[in-house]
């Protein structure tokens, strides 16, 4: 009797510049909030249903999460340990299902790397504002997974882009903290937290 072939994991990349503060933070959150696995993290050899990863279009290839962020990460309740930070490429881009971009500047490069990725490319804010037009009954219901509902959520969302227009351009970015204040990182830590709850709180059955 031939085994059935596992399922691949829905794989959701995040991506900021230096793969060191935003990305990073947004794949522990994110897979936290999904009971997701992220990048490297072990699963004792089952397959996860929704991996989550990030790279950097201007990584700082090798290096941790920052201390700041992984503080602001660990204080949310998820794990930043064991991180290393790693170049975008097209080939993560065309594995992903769902990428997700600090700003509107790293969505434009993802699409500029892979144009056919237009669709399932998002700001992480912009894809939380419009998960916040879609109701619960607009996702599959009884029986679904986490997968499956975000799976339609990805579906959905670009047919609602021009619908709902943020305040300022602007308010689709988070802001780089990098080698900023402790209140620069907080401020981008209270801009990607709730913009990953609003997607949470959607999908989760």
């Amino acid at each position: 009797m031939t085994p059935m072939a596992t399922p691949a994991p829905l794989r959701v990349l995040v991506v900021c510049t230096g793969n060191i503060c935003r990305s990073p933070a947004v794949e522990r959150l994110l897979a936290a909030g999904l009971g997701a696995t992220y990048r490297g993290q072990s699963v004792g050899g089952l397959a996860p249903a929704i991996e989550v990863a990030s790279a950097g279009a201007g990584a700082v290839a090798g290096a941790p999460m920052t201390e700041e962020m992984a503080r602001l990460v660990a204080d949310a309740g998820a794990d930043p340990s064991g991180f290393t930070a790693r170049q975008l490429t097209p080939q993560l881009i065309a594995d992903a299902d769902l990428v997700l971009a600090a700003t509107r500047r790293h969505r434009t490069a993802v699409v500029e790397l892979v144009p056919a990725a237009v669709r399932r490319t998002f700001t992480l804010r912009e894809l939380a504002r419009l998960a916040g037009t879609v109701e619960p009954s607009d996702l599959p219901g009884a029986g679904a997974t986490t997968a499956d509902r975000l799976a339609a959520l990805v579906a959905l969302a670009p047919a609602r882009r021009g619908t709902v227009r943020p305040a300022k351009p602007e308010d689709d970015d988070v802001v780089d903290p990098y080698r900023q204040s402790a209140g620069v990182y907080a401020r981008a830590f209270a801009q990607l937290r709730p913009a990953v709850q609003q997607i949470v709180d959607l999908v989760r059955p």
